[in-house]
């Protein structure tokens, strides 16, 4: 029964539902989440394991499924199965190490990021003169690909591996007041959620993990 099993919590991020990773073969968007929500849905009243989200993940999420015209039975089912809850930013304490370790990643990253922008000054500086206007229809210099290249350099120097956002850590501060477990596919979330010491799963590994807990409990047929 599932008052007899110890409980289960996990705190569901937006990577969750967008990855193709929970995708069966040739399967849609919109298919692979109802898939997901009902695995949820399953899971909570076999399993007794209860899903989450902070308000600020649901609302980016909702975004992402609207702008991909999914149907509203994927909002119904979303909002029947999976929890929202503020985290309690107040009364979550954060070890003062994490965010000294915060601080000084992020100076070392806006170190890596002047690197990236003084190297992409020394080759504009480099370039012939001629090389700055377009010749014909082509609207695109070499300046600007050096530009472009070192937008993509500074955007992954500065954002890739890190907290870069309000969600992720309303995400990290839900799980920690919950003791739940984090599901995500962003590598700055997983990074810090080890650091938090939260336990984690990736995303693309939760379906086949609510599958093989339905499994071995005898769940729904749908797991077999």
């Amino acid at each position: 029964m599932p008052g007899d099993l110890p409980r289960q919590q996990f705190v569901l991020d937006t990577s969750l539902f967008i990855t193709e990773e929970i995708r069966e073969d040739e399967e849609s968007l919109e298919d692979a989440v109802l898939r997901l929500l009902d695995l949820v849905a399953t899971a909570r009243l076999e399993l007794n394991i209860s899903c989450y989200m902070p308000p600020s993940i649901h609302d980016e999420l909702t975004t992402m499924l609207r702008d991909r015209e999914v149907s509203e039975e994927v909002f119904e089912r979303l909002d029947t199965w999976v929890v929202r809850k503020s985290p309690d930013r107040y009364g979550v304490t954060i070890p003062a190490d994490i965010v000294y370790e915060f601080i000084d990643e992020m100076s070392g990253r806006v170190d890596r990021g002047l690197r990236v922008s003084e190297e992409a000054l020394r080759e504009v500086e480099q370039l012939d003169p001629d090389a700055l206007t377009a010749e014909g229809n082509d609207y695109v210099t070499e300046a600007d690909r050096i530009l472009s290249k070192m937008r993509d350099k500074y955007r992954r120097a500065l954002r890739q591996g890190v907290l870069d956002s309000r969600e992720d850590f309303d995400l990290l501060i839900l799980a920690r007041e919950l003791d739940a477990g984090v599901v995500t596919e962003d590598r700055g979330v997983i990074s810090w959620a080890n650091e938090f010491g939260l336990r984690y799963v990736r995303g693309g590994r939760f379906p086949t993990l609510l599958e093989e807990y339905l499994r071995a409990t005898g769940g729904d047929s749908q797991a077999e």
